[in-house]
């Protein structure tokens, strides 16, 4: 699935906040001088929560310590403790065990029990507030895309035995979820073995199965649709960036928590990936998680080359046994990333065993009674650096195990280009979309061929909500695109990543506050329901806006009783290409041609589908005729009408000549003048006919006209 060149104009549009948006731009914040003179401060204060397992000679926790007996320096900085509290653990087993056979009644049982008002999330804590009192926190993560069926069956069996037989009263579990497109709750932290049993029994084996981790040296290419030309996933790797995600659902609470990662290995390649592993065990240690990896293969006797799941290497590696060594060192690399997140984060991983359940008992048994230690650092500065934590108690011959420090939040300004990326990365795949800056998108579609459509994606982003920079005697603005498409099934075909860097004149940059940023980009798809989710950043305040939709691409060869058309297109701006501020090509190939361009001039389509009177109005649109064996006349006329009222409409125009593909492609175009009808709302009518084949196709729109 191939992506167009995209292009980026400075374009008028009235009422551009009319309609189709998906974000609502925020209050800005005060200042520290208001016009009335009246002065507002505003303080930022941090809370440091810290875990600490106290234990005499003999390994028994210490109980009964107070924030006094406690002594906590920040960069050898004394800070002062607000609170000490001691979680306490029930280790007995929790009732008897659970059969199979309850389990299965238990999920099949007609009941209908009342929504949670936090289902598929963690709610988070309020500090101070500690919910899971006395309670030992794990978190059982299910990444099915990096797990083959039989590993993912493993696994769920392995999480089934340890809730039936294993877990104690001191336990709460939470189940969670990735797929390869977002990370998923389906359970929040509870001690209901019942309800557990259910999320787990809703986990469908094979789904999100995609990350194959194979065990050759050949490359099968990349694992998200997209072509061996295309950058690999945005540069970094998913797994490592929905475990981050993870981990920052998991860091709103203050208890300490174990996340038990169940995945068919994880292998690293590149720079890039090590600087979002390092990012991933940064945030597990300011949340207070441990990294338990289980290997879901279990104990693994493979055939040298490979078994018949991947296709022979080839070549000469084959004899001299390269080959060989390369599976047997893609197997151990792929285990050394489960045991590094692991160890980075003072947990333990479980490699090369069949009792995958015993991966959940190391969690398990790697938390004991411990204190949770909270204070408000007096160093406020976010710049991202690591602030070293050191901790005493005035207990003689104690022993102390606590996080050792851990790296300051950044703003903004403190980012670095790997920052940036990491925090588009995860903006794209949250389940909560971030919609700071406004944003508006349309969709259409094209015939290519008899397989392929072209589709191009228009963004509209509101010029008044970014940021100029003043540079070299001019202005500038800096924004970046990211987005991908998937299909129905949730996986990615195909992907967009544009770094546009805007500069502008005195007079231009002065028309950015009335005018919105136009930036589009296409596709080449095949029929099919599919999902777009576009994301833009200013890259001068970080604010991001998120655009998503579903669309469907027709297939129009199955049309029959009516003439296939594509989709209609509504403008009010034809401007030459060369105007565009902004143009970016993705390879050398020759590019798509866009049906929205020709003789120079580029149709910009009206997102908002509002107008203005005193412009025209352009609609241009395609018919097809593929199965006519010679020419066809087609007629097409224009009408709105005001509820039931027909209010124009345009002169029938006959079309006789068509373009000489095998399509038959058939261009409509209308210019149309409104300043004859009053401002107010419409419906846009498009009519296509074939007197000769008595066949029609309608297409309707709502519109808004303004003065």
């Amino acid at each position: 699935m191939k992506r167009l060149t995209a292009t980026l104009l400075l374009c008028s549009m009235p009422g551009f906040q009319a309609q189709q948006v998906l974000a609502q731009q925020p209050a800005k914040p005060a200042t520290a001088a208001q016009d009335d003179g009246v002065v507002k401060f505003s303080s930022n204060t941090q809370l440091v929560i810290e875990t600490v397992f106290v234990k005499d000679k003999s390994g028994k926790a210490i109980e009964g310590l107070t924030p006094k007996d406690f002594t906590l320096t920040e960069n050898n900085v004394p800070q002062t403790i607000q609170f000490a509290e001691f979680q306490k653990f029930d280790d007995t087993l929790k009732g008897p065990p659970l059969t199979p056979m309850a389990d299965i009644a238990k999920a099949v049982e007609p009941t209908t029990p009342a929504a949670s008002v936090t289902a598929g999330q963690i709610k988070p804590e309020a500090p101070g507030d500690l919910r899971h009192r006395d309670h030992r926190l794990l978190a059982l993560y299910f990444d099915m895309a990096a797990m083959q069926v039989p590993d993912q069956i493993r696994a769920l069996a392995s999480a089934r035995k340890f809730i039936r037989t294993q877990m104690t009263s001191a336990d709460e579990a939470s189940i969670l979820q990735y797929t390869g497109a977002a990370v998923k709750v389906l359970n929040d932290f509870t001690s209901d073995r019942d309800a557990l049993l259910a999320s787990i029994e809703k986990l469908i084996v094979g789904e999100g199965q995609g990350f194959d981790e194979a065990d050759t040296a050949t490359d099968t290419g990349t694992a998200f649709g997209q072509n061996d030309a295309e950058f690999n996933l945005f540069n970094t790797d998913r797994q490592l960036a929905a475990l981050q995600t993870a981990v920052k659902m998991l860091g709103t609470l203050s208890e300490k928590k174990s996340l038990v990662y169940f995945s068919s290995g994880l292998r690293l390649s590149g720079s890039n990936n090590q600087a979002q592993m390092q990012a991933t065990v940064n945030a597990a240690i300011r949340a207070n998680v441990s990294f338990f990896p289980v290997d879901a293969r279990g104990l693994v006797a493979s055939a040298p080359l490979g078994d018949a799941t991947v296709g022979s290497p080839g070549g000469q590696g084959m004899y001299s046994g390269a080959s060989a060594l390369a599976v047997a060192g893609n197997f151990a690399r792929s285990q050394d990333t489960m045991y590094s997140l692991a160890a980075d984060t003072g947990g333990k991983a479980l490699l090369d065993s069949n009792d995958l359940a015993a991966g959940i008992v190391n969690a398990q048994q790697a938390i004991s009674s411990y204190y949770i230690i909270g204070y408000y650092t007096n160093q406020t500065n976010l710049d991202g650096k690591f602030r070293r934590v050191k901790i005493t108690v005035n207990v003689p011959d104690a022993k102390l195990d606590y996080r050792q420090g851990f790296y300051a939040g950044k703003t903004f300004s403190k980012f670095t280009s790997a920052d940036k990326e990491r925090q588009l990365e995860d903006a794209l795949m949250l389940g909560d979309p971030i919609t700071e800056l406004t944003i508006a998108l349309e969709v259409h579609y094209f015939q290519l061929n008899r397989a392929e459509y072209f589709v191009p994606v228009t963004v509209k982003v509101p010029g008044s909500e970014l940021a100029l920079v003043k540079k070299s005697g001019g202005e500038r603005t800096l924004i970046d695109f990211i987005g991908e498409v998937k299909d129905e099934f949730g996986t990615t075909v195909s992907n967009v990543r544009d770094k546009v860097d805007i500069k502008l004149s005195g007079e231009t940059a002065a028309e950015l506050v009335k005018r919105p940023i136009q930036y589009d980009t296409g596709f080449t798809l095949l029929p099919g329901n599919y999902t777009i989710k576009i994301l833009a950043r200013d890259d001068e305040t970080g604010r991001i806006g998120t655009y998503a939709t579903k669309f469907l691409v027709p297939n129009l060869n199955k049309e029959e009783k009516r003439i296939p058309i594509s989709s209609v297109v509504l403008s009010s701006q034809l401007v030459n290409i060369t105007d565009a501020l902004f143009t970016a090509g993705k390879d050398n190939k020759a590019p798509i041609a866009n049906p929205l361009i020709q003789n120079g001039q580029k149709l910009l389509p009206n997102v908002t589908h509002v107008f203005s009177r005193n412009k025209d109005m352009y609609v241009y649109l395609q018919a097809y005729e593929p199965n006519a064996t010679t020419f066809q006349p087609l007629v097409a006329f224009v009408t709105f009408y005001r509820g039931q009222t027909k209010a124009f409409e345009t002169q029938p125009m006959q079309v006789t000549e068509g373009m000489s593909n095998r399509l038959k492609t058939v261009p409509l175009k209308f210019s149309l003048s409104l300043n004859k009808l009053p401002p107010g709302r419409y419906d846009c009518q498009v009519t296509v006919l074939d007197p000769s084949g008595q066949k029609a196709a309608f297409w309707q729109a709502p519109i808004v006209l303004t003065q």
